[in-house]
């Protein structure tokens, strides 16, 4: 068989392969339905998008977070062996800055989603929705963000502007909340 013969045969095999001869996966792991998908989005964007049904205040949020929360972050945000999350007063721009809350995250609605997906460590997605948007109150409220007894739900917690909105670089501007 000459080459051109033999470029001409693979050519017509390939035209001729069925259409839906996709390539083979590597065989991992198993489809999954639409309603377990939908289970592990939970995703909270900045603009509040994904934020869900709920509420709580800061007072409602002391007590969730001394049950589940201060042994490692310590009594009202710091003092404990994990990150502080309270009473930084250093900007990120200082010699020595601090990462708390108040001076570092740009937006509530994440710190929201930050507690719900992988807090309490030992525990984490173990907290409701209302008890999620407790401690978000209670910790926006030892940042000095929110007062004590303001709601967050859905609504409300978008619209907090935190200290720090400035100071990081937007990948996506179109998606920058206002």
């Amino acid at each position: 068989m000459s080459m051109r013969d033999l470029t001409l045969t693979l050519l017509l095999a390939v035209a001729n392969a069925p259409a839906h001869a996709a390539p083979e996966g590597p065989r991992l792991g198993q489809p999954l339905e639409a309603a377990a998908i939908s289970a592990l989005d939970i995703t909270v964007f900045p603009d509040g998008t994904g934020l869900p049904p709920g509420q709580g205040t800061a007072v409602e949020g002391k007590a969730v977070y001394d049950a589940k929360c201060a042994a490692c972050h310590g009594p009202n945000g710091s003092g404990g062996s994990a990150e502080e999350l309270a009473g930084g007063r250093n900007p990120l721009t200082s010699a020595e800055p601090d990462k708390t809350i108040g001076t570092y995250w740009p937006y509530a609605s994440t710190v929201f989603d930050f507690i719900r997906r992988a807090m309490p460590l030992d525990a984490p997605r173990s907290l409701g929705n209302d008890e999620v948007y407790a401690v978000t109150a209670y910790l926006l409220h030892a940042n000095g963000i929110i007062g004590e007894h303001d709601r967050l739900d859905a609504a409300t917690l978008p619209k907090i502007r935190m200290p720090n909105a400035a100071g990081f670089v937007w990948v996506y501007p179109e998606r920058q909340p206002r």
